[in-house]
């Protein structure tokens, strides 16, 4: 499987999640790319309805309220 490569601009708050789970899974030597690779993969890969949570968390954010 090929990968390709995106770029992403992300909160504060969402980049001190990210590191700490690096920290966390710093007996793998984890990158952050690959922790969130795994993430998008565990979202995507799971039986909820996508779009109707992701619609939920922009208008969310949008609003400030998440």
């Amino acid at each position: 499987m090929t990968k390709e490569k995106f770029g992403v601009a992300v909160g504060e708050e969402t980049v001190q999640e990210v590191d700490e789970l690096v920290a966390e899974c710093d007996d793998l030597g984890a990158s952050r790319s690959e922790i969130v690779e795994a993430i998008l993969t565990a979202f995507v890969q799971s039986e909820t309805n996508h779009v109707e949570q992701i619609r939920e968390i922009i208008i969310r954010k949008r609003k400030g309220t998440l």
